[in-house]
């Protein structure tokens, strides 16, 4: 048997778009070349792993099991590319994910320390949900991702940055009548009508639930995408929500209707962490870009402090 890499990555691309023609635009080759290449893997392996409809394909059971497999080889062919790359620490080409609720807060700080660490690397970001983007990790498609802790799975490597509370956001009126009604200020005392949340798959959302103790969302769930969707609606009134402080800087200056609170110790908060594949080669480069977040941090996080003593 003599499988390629490129039979392999021509299969995961097949099985990721379902259908040859797509599948062969994004390998940037002919759809009778990509076909070929195909039914070549399958005698090479003796099974069929695709069922040829008229509009799709579906993988076969054997089809899954050598789609899991192919992912790994190919992960592991990156990791020893990688491990070339990063001789000599941060340096070559970085493909990073980061979550949506910390991308557009930390992001701007942070790439430029990275940059001006080393202006020739070549630097890739995707912003993206943490399922995803762990996805992408186990696949060989990042190279780090920056998410909230605890992270699901094994296989991976993480390294906690630093901790980002929660502070209570609304209309100055929303709070006060809340706040009134409240000995101490607690997540828990917050009702699931109160309340606005990201939409489903983000773990901000989730995190959000948890700290105030509710089993799911209220009856008017609006699926915000986005903290600064959120941050505009509860500014004039229509709920609460829960912000992380990274965001404070950024969201208040958008909104001068925009008031918070904080919350009586201990303070709700998240965790957030970059976590890079076990198998990956690190002789340094992980240490260093953690650094550079932390360092980017700080002054985001005392700057929330004083908007929101």
């Amino acid at each position: 048997m003599n499988v390629t890499l490129r039979q392999l990555s021509y299969f995961i691309a097949l099985a990721e778009a379902g259908h040859f023609g797509r599948a062969a635009a994004r390998a940037h080759v002919s759809q009778p070349a990509l076909s070929l290449q195909i039914k070549e893997f399958e005698a090479q392996l003796g099974v069929t792993l695709v069922e040829r409809l008229p509009r799709e394909i579906r993988l076969t059971r054997a089809g899954h099991e050598v789609l899991a497999r192919a992912r790994r080889i190919l992960a592991e062919v990156d990791d020893l590319a990688q491990a070339i790359r990063w001789r000599e620490g941060l340096s070559g080409r970085l493909h990073l994910g980061v979550i949506p609720t910390v991308a557009p807060y930390l992001l701007p700080a942070a790439l430029t320390r990275i940059r001006a660490r080393d202006l020739t690397l070549e630097l890739r970001v995707r912003e993206a949900q943490t399922e995803p983007l762990l996805e992408s990790l186990r696949a060989g498609q990042l190279d780090a991702a920056l998410v909230a802790l605890p992270v699901p799975g094994d296989g991976v490597v993480v390294d906690a940055l630093f901790e980002d509370r929660f502070v209570l956001a609304g209309s100055a009126r929303r709070l006060q009548a809340w706040a009134a009604d409240v000995e101490r200020l607690r997540p828990t005392a917050l009702e699931a009508d109160q309340l606005l949340l990201l939409e489903e798959g983000h773990c901000l959302a989730d995190q959000a639930l948890e700290v105030c103790g509710l089993s799911g969302r209220g009856q008017v769930d609006l699926g915000a995408s986005s903290l600064s969707t959120l941050a505009g609606l509860v500014s004039e009134g229509f709920g609460l929500t829960l912000l992380p402080e990274l965001a404070l800087r950024l969201e208040t200056a958008a909104s001068d209707q925009l008031s918070l609170m904080r919350f009586a110790a201990p303070e709700p908060s998240r965790r957030l962490a970059l976590v890079r594949r076990a198998s990956s080669t690190d002789d340094g480069w992980m240490a260093d870009l953690a650094a550079l977040f932390r360092e980017a941090a700080e002054p985001l996080l005392a700057e929330a402090r004083r908007i929101c003593p």
